[in-house]
Parts: C-alpha cells; sequence; structure tokens
C-alpha cells in the first residue's frame, strides 16, 4: 500500500493557527509550536477577560450612581434600597446614564426614593 501523509489537512490546521496568531512578535507568529501556545493563552484570556469585562463595567455603573447619590445628599446603598421599595424597575446600566447625562430625571427619582423611606 502506498504511504498516506495526511499533508492538505495537517497544512490546513498550521494555516489556521498561524492566521490566528499573525500580530504575535517574532517566533510566536511564524514558529507552529510556539504558535500554539500562543493561541491557547490567548483564547483563555479572552474567555476569562468576557467576564471580567461585564465585572468592570458593573462597577462602573455603581461609581457613576454613587457619584450622581452624594450630589443628591443620599448613599448609593439606600437610594438603591429606595428604588427597590418603591418598585421602580432601573437597571444599573440605565440608571448610570440617567446620572451621567439627565440630573433633573435623576433628582426625580431622588425625590422618589427620599419620600418612601420616611
Amino acid at each position: 500500500m502506498p504511504k498516506v501523509k495526511h499533508a492538505p489537512a495537517s497544512k490546513k490546521r498550521k494555516k489556521r493557527v498561524l492566521k490566528a496568531v499573525k500580530g504575535a512578535r517574532g517566533g510566536r507568529s511564524k514558529l507552529i509550536a510556539t504558535a500554539k501556545e500562543t493561541l491557547n493563552r490567548a483564547l483563555a484570556y479572552a474567555y476569562r477577560d468576557r467576564k471580567v469585562k461585564k465585572r468592570e463595567y458593573r462597577a462602573l455603573w455603581i461609581t457613576r450612581i454613587t457619584a450622581a447619590c452624594k450630589l443628591h445628599s443620599i448613599g448609593y446603598s439606600k437610594f438603591i434600597n429606595g428604588l427597590t421599595k418603591t418598585k421602580i424597575v432601573l437597571n444599573r446600566k440605565m440608571l448610570a446614564e440617567v446620572a451621567a447625562t439627565d440630573d433633573y430625571a435623576f433628582s426625580k427619582l431622588v425625590k422618589l426614593v427620599k419620600e418612601s423611606v420616611k
């Protein structure tokens, strides 16, 4: 029987890896073994950091809401608790947007919260 080397398949695999690590420096983009390591690490970081990005955004929104609450002399936790008690359903992303762009609307929300706490 003739010897089979699987050249098209292995070449395709190598091309796929090298294309994925195209921007890496030095041998990381040229040598197949180091390119595979680079690709695996990059994919792991990408997976991990998709989760981290969500955490970082939530922290940013909370910081913005806290700053706006301080301007209206109310604490962040009291503000969120008051929103829950008054059954106002706004996520932190939207609250941060309102706090940053529309001071009048945010002051109305604070007023509603302060009335419900009494």
